[in-house]
């Protein structure tokens, strides 16, 4: 559960699945860094994000609009930009990295990197992916074996030991298949297969009314790529019509994005032989052989109404509908690493038709994406080398620990908790695990085999090779060492199967972190988000893991009831938020979310008003007109500062766990006393709810 979401063309699984990908090497940043290449960052030149009295709006009031007083003058300065299709705070901070990234790839580029380093295939990705010339050359011929493969299917057996080999290459997206802490036995690793096949974001899109538009330009999409695959229009059209179909049914099949929320949804153990009395046609002893990992005892069969559908349609689907689909989606795969035409399709469909985005990001960001879905991590390991000060971690573990201490006071004085829950809470609250900067030790890449014969080619492999590397930790230890981020995100999260907080680099700094700001606009930024990530533990998903990261009912029925009902009150706040007319926040979808902002910025003005009790002096300051108080919530608001496309924040609206930005720039507060108190509102006003609407867990 992270802090916001990039949205990218990802299924809950692989996120998961990401969320393992880790270490190996034993080398500190430190120790690395005196080896290391220097970087040359002097070119690096973005605006800061900072939070400043001169954006404040004396036109709107806080008491009416937090959002609007704090940032609708930056909004109306900062609109979407045509690459994409949201532009804030966090946008702000990720072209920085990005920038401090381009430094690196390209200064490695133009060297030539010890053969095998990490630097070495870095650079080669990078070559190959910006060399658009030689991509447009060898046009289809980097994906032609895989389409040869799918042409040569005869019949649902061979759909079977296709997806098979498929998935032992990194290359299935039928389904899900990752490696992930057992929800009942949090030491270990187990495999989890879970539902997929979709092209559209979310089963919504295959049914609701109002997203016909949406599925007829996703049949026109789907045509277009067959068609540039050499297949004549007429028969391009039927394909794509028969493909939309295939994923309807799945759709049908599937569960929503909300009762995905639910544990119990993605926690299913068998063993191969019950699994495969609901898939007869898809044996998956020989699935678990072809990859070489050891499952067959025991794997969750998350969702088996899914897989019962699948394994329906590996009888009763017409071939060439399967080889449709199949081919349809390695298209759509490959697209981005192939010819421009291909390419320029996906970014049409996925970006500009269903986001909004006008125009695409230049190449070398979108190589750089690429590079960071291939070498994240090492690319994460040259970063924090050149970009990280190292007292920036020492001074995040004292807010951490203002944090922690002031959640506990909370935790200790819940007045509808009783003794029982109350414990394990604080058991649990005593085994957080925060990681700062980036991993102790970082995960090794010998193996990886990259090269100049093409940007596609070096993909496959580095895909093939991080799949590997998941699939080997089936079976064995959790590391509780590794990472789910690579320091160079902008981002947050909490990882509930080991109840662990995790802040990378790339999020301490403005409006976040500043180690030489004033206490609140620290507390007000990293601090409620410190706060946001311990609440995960505790909100409608997370509160259902123990202190050991095991799916584990530790909660009293009546305390439970009592939880559910104050959660009850938040979804009905934000179902009440009107995003777009006659379109809604959906409060349950964006429950943890909500719950981890209220939390966390109650716990963080608590941790403040501590911080400001050991320096007087501080507490006392005025700076700009602002209170210690005001400064903090205007803080809070500034890192929600953000505009969307239109089609972006649809999208959001129906797939998106997190509200969008400018709700939950005032949702919290407006539940929070000490707001009004800070502000000098008065009952009546839009951000001071009433006693019986005020909305408070923890």
């Amino acid at each position: 559960m992270s802090l916001r979401s990039s949205l990218a063309h990802l299924t809950l699984a692989v996120a998961v699945a990401a969320a393992l990908s880790a270490c190996g090497k034993t080398e500190s940043p430190a120790t690395a860094a005196d080896t290391a290449p220097k970087f040359d960052l002097s070119k690096v030149d973005v605006p800061s994000a900072a939070f400043k009295v001169a954006d404040l709006d004396p036109s709107a009031s806080a008491c009416d609009d937090l959002n609007a007083y704090v940032n609708s003058k930056w909004l109306a300065a900062n609109p979407v930009p045509g690459d994409r299709t949201s532009w804030g705070s966090f946008e702000v901070l990720g072209e920085r990295s990005q920038q401090i990234q381009r430094a690196i790839v390209e200064q490695l580029a133009a060297t030539q990197p010890a053969a095998g380093s990490i630097e070495a295939k870095i650079a080669d990705v990078w070559r190959t992916g910006m060399d658009q010339a030689a991509i447009d050359a060898a046009g289809l011929v980097p994906l032609q074996p895989t389409l040869d493969g799918i042409a040569a299917l005869a019949d649902g057996a061979g759909v079977a030991q296709w997806l098979r080999s498929q998935y032992a290459v990194g290359q299935g997206s039928l389904f899900s298949f990752f490696a992930n802490a057992d929800y009942k036995d949090s030491e270990n690793v187990i495999a989890y297969a879970g539902q997929g096949g979709l092209g559209l974001p979310e089963k919504g899109y295959y049914f609701d009314e109002d997203k016909a538009p949406i599925r007829e330009a996703y049949v026109k999409y789907i045509a277009q790529l067959l068609e540039l695959a050499g297949t004549d229009a007429a028969a391009a059209a039927k394909q794509a019509r028969a493909v939309l179909d295939f994923e309807t049914r799945l759709a049908k099949a599937s569960l929503s994005r909300i009762e995905l929320r639910d544990p119990a949804t993605r926690y299913n153990p068998v063993s191969a032989a019950e699994a495969n009395r609901i898939t007869p046609n898809f044996d998956w002893n020989a699935f678990f052989d072809t990859l070489k990992v050891p499952a067959a005892g025991k794997f969750s069969l998350a969702q088996p109404q899914f897989f019962a559908e699948l394994d329906a349609m590996l009888a009763d689907t017409p071939i060439e509908d399967w080889k449709a689909y199949l081919r349809f989606h390695a298209l759509d795969d490959a697209a981005p690493y192939l010819a421009a035409p291909f390419e320029q399709a996906n970014f049409g469909f996925y970006s500009q038709t269903l986001r909004g985005q006008q125009e695409m990001l230049p190449r070398w960001k979108r190589v750089l994406g690429s590079v960071n879905n291939a070498l994240g991590e090492a690319l994460g390991q040259l970063y924090v080398q050149a970009a990280f000060p190292a007292q920036s971690k020492a001074q995040m573990q004292h807010l951490v620990d203002n944090l922690s201490a002031a959640l506990k006071t909370r935790l200790e004085n819940l007045d509808w908790m009783g003794e029982d829950t109350q414990k394990r809470a604080l058991e649990k609250w005593a085994s957080f695990t925060p990681k700062i900067g980036y991993p102790d030790k970082w995960r090794e890449w010998d193996g990886l085999r990259t090269g100049g014969d093409g940007y596609l080619a070096n993909m496959q492999a580095a895909r093939a090779f991080n799949y590997r590397y998941m699939l080997d930790k089936i079976g064995k230890p959790v590391d509780r060492t590794e990472w789910g981020m690579t320091p160079q995100t902008v981002n947050a999260y909490y990882n509930s199967t080991k109840n662990e907080i995790v802040f990378p680099a790339a999020i301490l700094q403005p409006p976040f972190f500043d180690p030489d700001a004033d206490p609140a606009l620290n507390y007000g930024g990293i601090g409620a988000v410190i706060g946001h990530e311990m609440m995960h533990g505790y909100d409608d998903s997370g509160s259902q893991f123990d202190a050991k990261g095991n799916f584990d009912s530790w909660w009293t029925p009546e305390d439970r009831k009592a939880f559910e009902a104050r959660a009850d009150q938040l979804v009905a706040q934000f179902d009440g938020y009107e995003a777009i007319p006659g379109k809604h926040v959906k409060g349950r979808l964006t429950l943890g979310e909500n719950i981890g902002d209220l939390g966390g910025l109650t716990v963080a003005y608590d941790a403040l008003q501590r911080a400001l009790q050991e320096n007087p002096e501080a507490a006392g300051r005025v700076i700009d007109g602002m209170t210690q108080d005001q400064r903090f919530f205007a803080n809070w608001a500034t890192v929600w500062r953000r505009n969307f496309t239109d089609g972006e924040l649809r999208v959001r609206l129906e797939t998106d766990p997190h509200a969008p930005a400018n709700f939950r720039a005032n949702a919290t507060p407006s539940n929070m006393p000490a707001f009004a108190r800070a502000f000098a509102c008065k009952a009546g006003e839009r951000m001071v709810r009433a006693d019986g609407d005020r909305v408070v867990i923890w």
